[in-house]
C-alpha cells in the first residue's frame, strides 16, 4: 500500500493540472470501489474548480469551490494518471480505456486525469471542506511527521506507558500519521533500535531520536519519488527509486549494509507484518 511518500509524490503531480482548474467533465464508471462512491458524485464533481490540493496522512485532498472536498485514497494497487494536455515540456495523448480506469476527470486545459485501480481497495469520498477534519477516514488521524506538532516532546509523551513494540507503535495512525511498514523499517535500522523493543521502556533520549530520523526518511524517499515495490507508479507512470536505498525493508537473508556489520538481516512477524531489522545493529 502506497505510504505517505508515495501520496506526496503523487499529489505533487497531480498539482500543476488540478490546483486553479475546473472539472469540465467527471465520469463514474463503476458504482464503488472499497466502498460505495457518493451519490451523484461524477454531476458534484463536474463544473467544479480544485482550489487547493493537500495531502492528510495517506489521503489526497482536492477543496472544490462547491465547498465540498474529495477525498481520495489509493488503496492497494490505485493510481493517477495523468494524459492529454501540456504537462511541463511534454504532451501527452489519451491514452485508449482500460479495464480499472474507475473514475475520469477532464481537467480545464485539456488534461485528463485517471483514477485506475485493479484491487479496488482505493477509495473516493465528497465530504463539506469546513467539516473535512471530522470525517471518519480523517477524525482519529495524529500529527504529520513533517509538521510541527510532531516533535520530541509529543512522541515521548505518546509513547510513555506504551506496552507494545515500538514498530507497532509507530504504525498506529493515532500517533503519527503516514507511517508506514517501509519507512518504519528504514527509521529503525538508521537509529539502531530493534523493531520489539517495547515502547514504556525506550529512554527518552532514545525516543527523541526517532522524530528527526523519521523526517530524514520520509523527506528523502519524498526526493526519490516514493518506492515502487508492486502496483505503485508516479502521475506520469514513472517508477519511485526510494527502494534501490532500503537498508533492511525487504533484504532477508542479505548482508547488513552498515560499515563492519557482518550480520545478516532477519525478518519476523509482527502484528502480521514482516519486519525486517539487522539483530547485531538494532537494540
Amino acid at each position: 500500500m502506497p505510504e505517505l511518500p508515495e501520496v506526496e509524490t503523487v499529489r505533487r503531480g497531480l498539482l500543476p493540472v488540478m490546483e486553479g482548474k475546473r472539472i469540465v467533465l467527471a465520469k463514474v464508471n463503476r458504482p464503488d470501489l472499497r466502498w460505495p462512491f457518493p451519490e451523484n458524485m461524477a454531476v458534484r464533481l463536474t463544473g467544479a474548480t480544485v482550489k487547493a490540493l493537500r495531502r492528510r496522512s495517506k489521503y489526497i485532498l482536492a477543496e472544490l469551490s462547491t465547498g465540498e472536498t474529495l477525498i481520495i485514497h489509493l488503496g492497494m494497487s490505485g493510481r493517477m494518471l495523468i494524459s492529454g494536455g501540456q504537462v511541463g515540456e511534454f504532451h501527452h495523448a489519451y491514452p485508449a480505456p482500460e479495464k480499472h480506469d474507475h473514475v475520469v476527470m477532464d481537467m480545464e486545459g485539456g488534461t485528463r486525469i485517471i483514477f485506475n485501480d485493479a484491487r479496488r481497495f482505493g477509495a473516493m469520498d465528497l465530504a463539506p471542506s469546513m467539516d473535512v477534519e471530522s470525517h471518519k477516514l480523517l477524525s482519529a488521524l495524529g500529527p504529520e511527521p513533517l509538521g510541527n506538532e510532531f516533535n520530541e516532546e509529543y512522541l515521548v509523551g505518546r509513547l510513555k506507558g506504551k506496552n507494545s513494540p515500538i514498530k507497532s507503535a509507530l504504525l498506529d495512525q493515532r500517533i503519527v500519521a503516514g507511517l508506514g511498514n517501509i519507512y518504519v523499517c528504514e527509521v529503525l535500522h538508521r537509529i539502531g533500535m530493534s523493531p520489539g523493543r517495547k515502547a514504556k521502556d525506550l529512554p527518552k533520549k532514545r525516543i527523541s531520536a526517532l522524530v528527526p530520523a523519521i523526517r530524514d526518511v520520509l523527506s528523502e524517499a519524498i526526493e526519490a519519488g516514493g518506492s515502487s515495490l508492486k502496483d505503485y507508479r508516479q502521475t506520469d507512470g514513472e517508477l519511485g527509486y526510494f527502494q534501490h536505498s532500503f537498508r533492511v525493508y525487504g533484504r532477508e537473508g542479505e548482508p547488513c549494509v552498515n560499515p563492519g556489520c557482518k550480520e545478516k538481516i532477519k525478518r519476523i512477524v509482527q502484528s502480521g507484518r514482516s519486519s525486517f531489522y539487522c539483530p547485531q545493529c538494532q537494540r
